[in-house]
Parts: structure tokens; C-alpha cells; sequence
């Protein structure tokens, strides 16, 4: 069976949506966390530093060591509460693309993992991206191609032409 589903695609490119919808299609309990859930949880301070992560008002996002280090307990906590047998659907932004992969993949280990690229227009998620008004305008059009650089995927799925609950269709019927 899957243990982990790994969602990767850019700001506003739909992942939490599919997400939610994966949590109502799947017959079992799954927890979904996501990248965003690991930025909420750092201080504040950490927003505004160089060594933590840092929005740019061009929508560039930019990590540092201190970022990096929670990051990677972070990244190990999600695959130990997987090997304790919750099933977790991962939201995340691959800004380093096979790089960022790699680290999950070492961490997931031996854990049956379903790889998703989510893809999507970087116009449709440039005009989301505005019309949700918490991200930084350029975030969306800055990541749209970026995270899937050298990605080895499982399945694809593209936001820009289905619905997220479509999306969430089409994942499931590839989990066992």
C-alpha cells in the first residue's frame, strides 16, 4: 500500500486543493501537511532573516542554513509518522527541484511513496495567486516550471485543465 503521496508544483498551482479533495476520496485517514505548514510553525523571526526564509517582493523565495535545518527535522518527523503508519499526503514546493526530491527520498527510505507533479500555467497561477491576495505577486510565475527541473514523477497532473477533485480522482485510482 502507499504510504506517503508527494505533491510538488508552485505556488498556486493547486496542491492544498487536491490535497483536501485526496482526504475525501481515499477510503482511509490520511494527514496532509505541507511546506506552508512547516513555515507557519517557525518563529516569526525567522521570516526576516537571512539564515530563515525570506519572501522577496518579486515573489522570489529565498532559504537559509537556519531554514535548512528545520527543514530537514521536519522532512524526517513527516517519513517517522509515516513508518508509524499514519498515511500523509506531502504538499510541497520543490524549489531546488531533483535536489529537494533527493532529500525527501532519502528520508522516505523504504516507505512506498507515489510521486505527483502538479502542474499548472503560470498564468492561471499568476491570476489565482492575485486572486487569493496572501502571496507575493510574482511567486506563482517564478515557481510554475522551476520545481519540476529534473523531477522524476510517478503520475502528472495539470490544474490548468481539471478540477482539483478531478486531480484527486485520477491520484487516487493510481494508489494501492
Amino acid at each position: 500500500m502507499t504510504d506517503v503521496i508527494v505533491l510538488n508544483g508552485g505556488s498556486s498551482s493547486g496542491k492544498s486543493g487536491i490535497a483536501r479533495c485526496l482526504q475525501a476520496v481515499l477510503p482511509d485517514p490520511w494527514l496532509a501537511l505541507g511546506t506552508d505548514t512547516l513555515v507557519v510553525a517557525m518563529p516569526a523571526s525567522m521570516q526576516a532573516s537571512d539564515a530563515g526564509i525570506e519572501f522577496a517582493p518579486d515573489g522570489q523565495v529565498i532559504v537559509g542554513p537556519e531554514f535548512r535545518t528545520l527543514e530537514a527535522a521536519w522532512i524526517e518527523g513527516v517519513a517517522t509518522m509515516a513508518r508509524a503508519g499514519a498515511r500523509v499526503i506531502v504538499d510541497e514546493v520543490f524549489l531546488g527541484g531533483a535536489d529537494s526530491q533527493k532529500r525527501w527520498q532519502k528520508a522516505l527510505g523504504e516507505l512506498r511513496v507515489l510521486w505527483v507533479g502538479v502542474r499548472c500555467d503560470s498564468a492561471v497561477a499568476a491570476g489565482r495567486e492575485v486572486a487569493r491576495g496572501d502571496r507575493a505577486i510574482g511567486m506563482a510565475a517564478s515557481q510554475a516550471d522551476v520545481v519540476h527541473r529534473g523531477m522524476v514523477y510517478d503520475l502528472e497532473v495539470d490544474t490548468a485543465h481539471a478540477e482539483s477533485m478531478e486531480c484527486a480522482r485520477t491520484i487516487a485510482a493510481h494508489v494501492s
